[in-house]
């Protein structure tokens, strides 16, 4: 019995047969995957030994605990700042008032000085007067006791430049002076001396009068006429007739040592003539008497 042959079937060319369970791809999904991959990544990374955060999460939330604790601190310091401004506001205020009341007090002290100052000097101006007869206004000149004006003589003597208080071994500080720059009251003395003895009638620096009691000391670096401080420059004026006293004052050994100080020491001065000058009465006179002792020949 012939067997016919059945021609061979084309799987590609028929349709391919639908999964039954084709309608159902959602719950399939869920079936496969029943683990959220974020928790699956948040497991592993605890399996890791991760803390379960992410780094940027937990630098976000490092930020926001500094930023809290940045804005209590801020918060605490305003507080306690308007908590304090009062006080320190009160405390500030009194000593403000403390400081304009001393003030006052030593500027009455000061006013009152000047003028128990003015009212001895006319005191003892009119006791050289009364007493001084004929030579009552060459008396009152000699002694500084009142204002002198006239031809005369102006010396500025001021520190060399870039004078410091550095010792050093040079001749002057040998003889007792800190300083080879700088003026001191040995200088003032052999100047005021040099004029005196080259016809000066009457001699000031920096509105000192100077009389025959005046002294002229150092206090540290500064120079006292009378226990007043000057401040250089020191202007020296003198009374007395201003050809012969420039060129005598130039020409004399005191002159002559102050042009050494310049040349040596760099210290400063200039001399020049004047038509008219001004020098105030002595700020303090003591009027003494001499008299001859008792039983003495």
């Amino acid at each position: 019995m012939c067997r016919m042959s059945q021609p061979p079937t084309n799987r590609s060319t028929g349709p391919r047969p639908a999964r039954p369970d084709a309608s159902m791809s959602l719950l399939t999904h869920v079936m496969d995957h029943s683990l959220d991959e974020g928790y699956a990544e948040a497991a592993a990374r605890r399996a890791e030994g991760g803390t379960g955060l992410p780094r940027t999460v937990k630098a976000k939330l490092g930020l926001a605990g500094g930023l809290v604790l940045a804005a209590m601190v801020v918060t605490l310091g305003a507080a306690q700042a308007r908590i304090s401004a009062p006080v320190i506001a009160k405390e500030r205020e009194e000593l403000i008032s403390r400081v304009e009341r001393a003030t006052a007090t030593a500027d009455g002290l000061e006013n009152d000085i000047e003028r128990l100052r003015s009212d001895v000097a006319g005191r003892q101006r009119q006791a050289l007067k009364e007493h001084g007869g004929d030579q009552a206004d060459l008396v009152a000149l000699l002694s500084g006791a009142t204002e002198v004006h006239g031809p005369g003589l102006k010396l500025t003597v001021d520190d060399a430049k870039g004078a410091s208080d550095t010792a050093g071994g040079g001749p002057r500080e040998s003889a007792g002076f800190s300083d080879t720059g700088r003026v001191r009251d040995r200088d003032m003395q052999r100047i005021v001396n040099g004029l005196w003895q080259s016809g000066a009638e009457a001699v000031s620096i920096n509105g000192q009068r100077l009389t025959a009691l005046s002294a002229i000391r150092a206090a540290g670096d500064a120079i006292l006429v009378d226990n007043r401080p000057l401040v250089p420059p020191y202007e020296v004026l003198a009374v007395g007739d201003r050809n012969r006293l420039s060129t005598d004052f130039q020409d004399s050994a005191d002159g002559q040592y102050l042009h050494v100080l310049q040349e040596n020491y760099g210290i400063r001065y200039s001399v020049s003539k004047e038509g008219d000058v001004r020098l105030p009465a002595a700020s303090s006179l003591i009027v003494r008497t001499a008299e001859p002792k008792k039983g003495a020949s």
